[in-house]
């Protein structure tokens, strides 16, 4: 017992300090994520050794991973699934599975690596929803044209593993694995019905549980664990992965919830993000053998490659054709495609599995699991870059300045204000819509009156930057994201 309080005391300490070094990091391009990934790889079996996995932080990582996948299925509407963006996404990651399953097949690099089976070509098509969602909050992405292009694309990246893992990967006949997904469908709609049907009936029962939820009691709260855990444990008897139970529950909580509930959801993200998920991604990172990883260079570095071409571009492409729906610049279509490439939680999943029935080495899932932590870090990195310089059209700023060398500093200056002026309006719109909403409920106090006061004044000093740029404020009360400055 004593060894178990040691290692976990250590991932704890490990979980504390994360967020300060990466406060402390100049302009915050390293997620929090990342570091403890990397502080797992050192600290790890593989690394000093001072962090044992044992079954105590086995089982926690479990939670953890269980955690990671609750608070990614919460955050999936099941409008956006049905509605077009959703059939995009969906035809997208099928597109990405064929290209997956085609390049594994006949590149002779996947043949001669040994990794030429199913559980690659699953771990090519991933996207990390459920760990690109802080990251998605750390950098004020959620609600925008662009957070919710990633939340689209990447939630079929995330769903449509889940589902091949459960099928691809089974070791039944086909009619037995169809008839256990049947099964634990079967559970998953009896989890969803009854308490919606006693939410719309107002039973005794519910309005006891939602009267405790926030008292000793913590009723809602222990009922959505209780619900992961009993989720993970039939996906276990039905021998299927934790992973799927996980994010049923997950999906389960948002179907019963379709408006959420901002209670429940501070108390989820503070035991799993302050708690469990720090502890799964330290137990992922120590599980990486870097001697490994050393001797396999090509194998990590193709890994990635094959990740952005064959994630990324359909993404890109999909977003490329379906303009009229989804207006995004170019700049901003490329963001989207990096941040769906990111990559992990489903890697690590995929690649445990894969080791348990010998279809894939130790050292090579170490490999893959790297490949996938170094996205995390490199993907909403590369994400950022592109949309911190998408507004400000620097192939036109180029030209600009190629038509009239002289003037490169005025045409620099006045790019980098159309880019300002189009990030303040983002911020309006979203402070408009949450007033908006304040206002429809009635609930409008005098923080909230604040808020509109900030409002009128973002408003203003929109008005200023137009006529600063030459525009009427009375005839263009919105800069569109494609304006471009006259040649000059």
């Amino acid at each position: 017992m004593t060894q178990e309080l040691v290692s976990l005391t250590i991932i704890m300490a490990v979980a504390a300090v994360s967020p300060i070094v990466a406060q402390l990091i100049p302009g915050k391009f390293i997620p929090q994520t990342v570091l403890l990934l990397a502080a797992g790889t050192a600290l790890g079996p593989y690394g000093l050794g001072v962090i044992e996995v044992n079954d105590a932080v086995k089982l926690l990582n479990e939670l953890g991973m269980a955690f990671l996948f609750l608070l990614a299925g919460y955050e999936i509407d099941p409008k956006r699934l049905a509605g077009h963006q959703g059939k995009v996404g969906l035809l997208t990651w099928g597109i990405t599975l064929g290209l997956a399953w085609l390049v594994v097949t006949f590149l002779p690099f996947f043949t001669k690596q040994g990794i030429n089976g199913v559980a690659t070509v699953i771990a090519l098509t991933t996207t990390a929803l459920g760990t690109l969602m802080p990251i998605l909050k750390e950098r004020n992405l959620e609600g925008t044209p662009i957070g919710d292009a990633i939340i689209s694309y990447g939630t079929w990246g995330e769903l449509g593993p889940i589902l091949a893992m459960a099928i691809l990967l089974s070791t039944r006949t086909g009619w037995q694995t169809m008839l256990v997904l049947g099964a634990f469908l079967a559970i998953c709609l009896l989890c969803a019905m009854l308490p919606t049907k006693a939410l719309r009936t107002g039973h005794r029962l519910y309005r006891f549980l939602t009267e405790n939820a926030n008292t000793s009691s913590q009723t809602l709260m222990r009922l959505t664990t209780f619900l992961l855990i009993f989720l993970v444990t039939i996906s276990a008897l039905f021998e299927l992965d934790a992973v799927l139970g996980a994010f049923a529950a997950g999906f389960i909580l948002r179907y019963i919830i379709p408006d959420g509930s901002k209670s429940l959801e501070m108390k989820l993200e503070g035991v799993g993000y302050g708690f469990l998920i720090p502890v799964f991604f330290v137990v992922s990172g120590a599980a990486i053998n870097v001697r490994a990883v050393a001797s396999r260079p090509a194998l990590l570095v193709a890994f990635i490659v094959m990740l952005m071409l064959i994630r990324a571009v359909p993404v890109y492409v999909a977003l490329s054709l379906d303009k009229r729906k989804n207006p995004l610049s170019s700049h901003h279509r490329v963001t989207v495609a990096l941040y769906c490439t990111t990559a992990l939680p489903i890697i690590v999943a995929v690649t445990s599995l894969a080791v348990k029935v010998g279809t894939m080495q130790s050292d090579t899932a170490s490999t893959l699991v790297a490949a996938g932590a170094i996205t995390v870090f490199l993907m909403p990195l590369l994400g950022s870059i592109t949309y911190q310089v998408a507004d400000i059209h620097p192939v036109t700023a180029v030209r600009e300045i190629a038509h009239t060398p002289s003037d490169w500093r005025t045409i620099v200056r006045e790019h980098a204000q159309v880019r300002a002026l189009l990030h303040h309006q983002d911020r309006l719109k979203r402070m408009a819509e949450t007033l908006k909403s304040l206002e429809k409920q009635e609930r409008l106090n005098g923080l909230d009156s604040r808020r509109a006061e900030l409002v009128e004044r973002a408003r203003l000093e929109i008005d200023r930057q137009l006529k600063e740029l030459g525009l009427d404020p009375q005839l263009t009360t919105q800069l569109p994201h494609n304006y471009r400055y006259p040649k000059n």
